[in-house]
């Protein structure tokens, strides 16, 4: 039973309710109003859940049964039921204005954030594919000219032709939803590869990475390849904003329904506005990467029913927390 049909047997539920109330206690007198004033709940009903049409079709329906309650019980006068067939009638029409305004300004809204998000994804877009642009255009016209070393400007060109693909690989991933192929594996396994790819360059920086882990076996119905590209994304930008001579913490810890990585590094932090925006799509600071990276991290940690958080005060570092869980996934 999809939404739309609950809705229409509620509407249907709550008018017949009332109308078997009038049927069955006439006795009620001066206290008939009452039940008159109920059946502008199913009514009001109709009107929220549905456009004009639909609340046209609810104001006949519930219209139909207070006649029948009303002229069965004989009670009230006909110019009290006539009045109230009219307020209510009213009473649809306004508040269907209204609604119809809501849901008209709430559409263009949702417009005016997916137009905001195609311009924010095109800038990303510009703004990192601009880099490697000028270099691709600059050493070819450097070979075409015959100057400077032919080797070294077609390698160049090679790396920032990468860089390109890198980029477009990075938009098409963000675009579509992540598909994850789960089954049981032990997560600290996926941590300690993620770790060990993000070595090298933190030793290249002269930073220490150090992993603490649980000795016992840890598992959960995860896609590791997905989960380890999002663990590497987090630990590279801790490893990126550490100074030389610092260090990275990747912990974990877990209970019996989840489990807990911790991603806790001492640069240089960040400020709140930055922290804000941390999961939208940015043009990135880094020398080298896109600023897909957290996003992409973010919808593959939940797309596991998991949650990612993340804290950190300019000056005193940057702490990232996921939360995943140890029963099975969707999926």
């Amino acid at each position: 039973m999809n939404k739309q049909t609950i809705q229409i047997t509620a509407i249907v539920s709550v008018t017949t309710l009332i109308l078997v109330l009038h049927l069955l206690l006439p006795q009620w007198g001066s206290y008939y109003f009452v039940l008159s004033e109920l059946y502008y709940l199913p009514l009001v009903l109709g009107v929220l859940r549905f456009d004009f049409k639909g609340a046209f079709a609810t104001y006949i329906f519930v219209s139909a049964a207070y006649v029948v309650g009303a002229w069965a019980t004989a009670s009230p006068q006909p110019t009290g039921r006539v009045l109230h067939l009219v307020f209510s009638g009213l009473v649809v029409l306004l508040v269907g204005i209204l609604v119809d305004r809501l849901k008209k300004r709430h559409r263009q809204t949702e417009q005016e954030r997916y137009f905001s998000g195609i311009g924010q994804v095109a800038t990303v877009i510009v703004h990192d594919l601009k880099n490697p642009l000028i270099s691709i255009q600059g050493f070819a016209r450097r070979i075409q000219e015959g100057k400077g070393d032919t080797a070294l400007a077609a390698l160049t060109i090679t790396k920032s032709a990468q860089v390109m693909q890198r980029i477009v690989n990075d938009v098409l991933e963000f675009a579509r939803p992540v598909r994850l192929n789960p089954k049981k594996d032990d997560l600290r396994q996926s941590i300690q590869r993620a770790c060990e790819t993000c070595w090298t360059k933190a030793e290249e920086k002269g930073i220490k990475l150090i992993v603490t882990l649980p000795p016992e076996t840890i598992l959960s119905n995860i896609d590791s390849y997905q989960m380890e590209r999002a663990l590497i994304n987090l630990i590279d930008n801790s490893v990126d904003a550490s100074c030389h001579g610092g260090e990275v913490n990747v912990t974990a810890t877990s209970d019996k329904n989840k489990m807990t990585i911790t991603i806790k590094d001492y640069g240089e932090g960040m400020e709140q506005e930055t922290l804000d925006n941390l999961f939208t799509l940015t043009y990135t600071t880094k020398n080298e990467g896109t600023g897909f990276g957290v996003p992409i991290s973010k919808k593959i940690i939940e797309a596991h029913d998991g949650a990612i958080r993340i804290s950190s005060k300019k000056h005193f570092g940057t702490e990232v927390l996921i939360d995943l869980p140890l029963t099975s996934i969707n999926g």
